[in-house]
Formats: C-alpha cells, sequence, structure tokens
C-alpha cells in the first residue's frame, strides 16, 4: 500500500470508528430510555426522557454527518494519479501535506502529519484545479504547490 492509499485507509477509518461510537451510544440511550420508561413515573422521568430524546437528536444528526463524511471518502480512488488538485489530491503545499477530501482530524503517517481538507475550504478552494508549482497568498503568507497526486 502507498501512501496516498495508506492515508485514504487511515481516514475512511477514523470516520467508520466515529459512527461505530455515534451508533452505540444511540443505541445506549434508547435502551436507556426503554429501561427508564418500565420503571418511573412523574416529572422526574419525563424530564429524563425529554433529555434523554434531546441527546438522541444530537447524534443522530452527528451521525448523518459522519455518513456524509464516509460518502465522500467512497467516492475516491487513492489508486489515482492526477497532475491537478481535485478530490482525493495528495498535495504538498510548503510543509503542509493535504488530503483533499473531507475535513478531518489531522492524522500520523509514516512519520509524515496528513491534514484532510475539504475542497470548498478557504484553503481548498484556493489550490482546487491547479498543478506542483502554483504560488499563491493567504492570510499574508506565501505558498507553493510542490506535488500533487
Amino acid at each position: 500500500m502507498d501512501l496516498k492509499q495508506e492515508i485514504h485507509f487511515r481516514f475512511t477509518q477514523q470516520v467508520q470508528d466515529k459512527i461505530d461510537a455515534c451508533t452505540d451510544f444511540i443505541r445506549g440511550l434508547t435502551d436507556d430510555a426503554q429501561n427508564d420508561a418500565k420503571g418511573s413515573a412523574g416529572d422526574k422521568h419525563e424530564t429524563a426522557l425529554s433529555m434523554m430524546h434531546l441527546e438522541q437528536e444530537k447524534s443522530n444528526q452527528k451521525l448523518l454527518e459522519f455518513y456524509a463524511q464516509k460518502a465522500i471518502l467512497i467516492k475516491i480512488n487513492p489508486t489515482e494519479k492526477a497532475n491537478q488538485v481535485g478530490l482525493g489530491s495528495l498535495v504538498r503545499v510548503n510543509q503542509l501535506l493535504l488530503f483533499i477530501s473531507t475535513a478531518l482530524p489531522k492524522i500520523v503517517v509514516e512519520h509524515e502529519t496528513i491534514f484532510a481538507i475539504s475542497p470548498q475550504s478557504p484553503l481548498g478552494s484556493q489550490i482546487l484545479g491547479k498543478s506542483a508549482g502554483y504560488c499563491f497568498e493567504m492570510d499574508g503568507k506565501s505558498y507553493v504547490i510542490h506535488s500533487v497526486e
């Protein structure tokens, strides 16, 4: 597995881990609500159920976000090589290594820190469609694309 494939695999696994954790949390809330309903009555019971319901709604929203991130990662073929920056590109800009996909927490692979950014992010939109050698400025700092995979 080359570096780009490893990076894609690790980010995909990161998102899947979030999906699994969120699904388990929602399942736990559902079980708690059912168990609470069997043995409780009154205002405290109603408040607890309302709180659990709100927490479940927030978790369901998060789960949808994680599935959207996974859908973007599924679209990427990590074996494809490209000369221009696009979805799935691995781009070296100055000292940064960027994976153009969806915004995710950074990872370290083979002693390299990789940042997953969205093509819609300020930096992503600045380099989308560009090739190695492209120079630009952002927030008063000069950048150069050194390589695109």
